[in-house]
This record gives C-alpha cells, structure tokens and sequence, in this order.
C-alpha cells in the first residue's frame, strides 16, 4: 500500500465499458459543465486503467478541457496505467493522445496537486469490501476534497455494468441515489439490491426505507407490464412517473428514465438508524 495512503486494496476487476452508465450521469451534471476547474478523480479504477480512460473520453465530449486523475493505493497498478497511458501518448489506442490523464498513489484521502480540489470524485466498486460502519468516515474523506458544489459519486455495479446503483454527495453530505439498470429482459427493478451501495446494500429489509422503495419499483413494474408491448423503456417510464406521482422525490424527468435510470431524493432511501 502506498505511504499514507487510505484504504486497503480490493479486488480490482476491471472492465472495459463497465461504468458507461454512471459515466453517462456524470457527464450530464451540472456542476462538470461550470466548474472553472473541471478536475475529476476515478479512484480505485483497479487493475487497470481502461475506466480513467473511458470516463476522459466521455466527459471530454461535454467539457473538452477536462482532466482526469487515476487514484489507487496499490504500486503495481498505478504503473500498469502508466504504461497503458504511454501506448494512449504513442497514437496506439482509440483514445486521444493528447487527453489530460494521469495517474497516481491515494486512496480515501485522494491526493491533489498543492491547491487544486476536485469537481467530481467517482469512487466505484471501492466500499463493496469494507463494513458499513466504514462507509461514513470514508464519504467524509473524500467529500473534504471537492471544490464548493462538487460531488462525490460512490456505487457500485455488475462485471458487465448492467445493473447499477450510486450515492450522490455533495460537501454536505448525500443528496441522491440513483439506480441504472438495462432495461431489455428485466424481470424486476430489484435485481438491483445485490448492487446497492455499502451504505444501503444491508438495509434491504423490511422496515428500512430502501427496502419499501424497491418493494414499490417491484410492484409499479408488475402493474405496468402491459406497456411492455411497447417496450421496455415506455414500462419504465410509467414506473417513474407513478412513483412521483405516489409522493416519492423523484429526480429528473424522460431524459433520464430513457437510459434505465431513476434517481431519489436520499432522505427517500437512507438508512432508518
């Protein structure tokens, strides 16, 4: 582990296109879109640094002088992405070899360059290992290193990236969740309680409010499944639309439920105790 670095090392799957749906949410915000320093950290990419790459990719399209900083807290590969980010530099990959990438040691303290705090921290698939009772002081880290109305987004996915879920954070503390989910062949929005953040992913039982929340995605799925004649997408709107329409803090509107995506309000969801 690197010196000073906060964390313990995980697994580090790693995959190509496995976060292009939260990269997608990122890209959409805000906060990327103003921020007079558009600096974004992907830490914990893992084992290698195909996701610092992609999130560049994607972002770039939205803010074209976008940097990204790769953060682990294992040596090894925080070199294997140096030399991934060689071959980017040689012209020998389909990403632009000019981006501004880079990579480093860090891991919860997410070390920056002297005076420079981050727009956006995407930290994913890193807490799945820890306890809960870790999860707070680790947002708590990481939320000291945004810039004023920055936001910290930790989740978690599948191998694939089809089933997703992640935690909005601002300096304050949470203010969403948001689950992604492919939508063709989905048998029930609940699969995604298997990929809840750590903060939620134990809180799925009957009395926590996350547990009503899928409970009530379940049952709007079923009433509409007579709109799957016309599509997965037309079913999941329907789903959303009910839900804010039965009181639930739905964030958002079409343009987001299209892509399989429903957000709330985290006072909706968070933990009862």
């Amino acid at each position: 582990m690197a010196s000073g670095a906060v964390g313990t090392v995980t697994r580090g799957t790693t995959n190509t296109n496995r976060l292009r749906r939260v990269d997608r949410w990122i890209a959409a915000l805000p906060e990327l879109r103003r921020a007079s320093d558009p600096l974004v950290v992907d830490l914990g990419y893992g084992a290698s640094g195909v996701t610092a790459f992609e999130l560049h990719h994607r972002l770039a399209r939205v803010r074209p002088d976008v940097e990204v900083l790769g953060l682990e807290i294992e040596p090894a590969r925080v070199r294997r992405a140096e030399e991934q980010l060689a071959e980017v530099r040689a012209g020998a990959t389909p990403f632009a070899a000019d981006a501004r990438i880079s990579f480093g040691l860090g891991g919860f303290e997410v070390p920056l360059p002297a005076g420079r705090l981050a727009t956006v921290i995407r930290a994913f698939n890193v807490l799945r290992q820890y306890d809960e009772s870790d999860v707070a002081t680790a947002w708590q880290r990481m939320r000291a290193r945004l810039q004023p109305g920055g936001v910290l987004v930790e989740g978690t996915c599948d191998e694939l990236g089809r089933i997703s879920s992640w935690v909005a954070l601002d300096p304050q503390g949470p203010r969403t969740l948001t689950v992604s989910l492919r939508l063709h062949d989905l048998e029930a929005p609940s699969v995604v309680a298997e990929r809840l953040p750590k903060a939620l992913i134990h809180r799925n039982v009957p009395g926590e409010r996350v547990h009503a929340f899928l409970t009530e995605l379940d049952r709007l799925w079923r009433v509409h499944s007579p709109l799957g004649a016309y599509g997965p997408t037309q079913r999941w709107i329907a789903v959303a639309e009910s839900l804010r329409a039965a009181g639930w803090p739905v964030i958002g509107g079409r343009a987001r439920w299209r892509l399989g995506e429903l957000s709330v309000a985290w006072e909706a969801v968070a933990p009862a105790s």
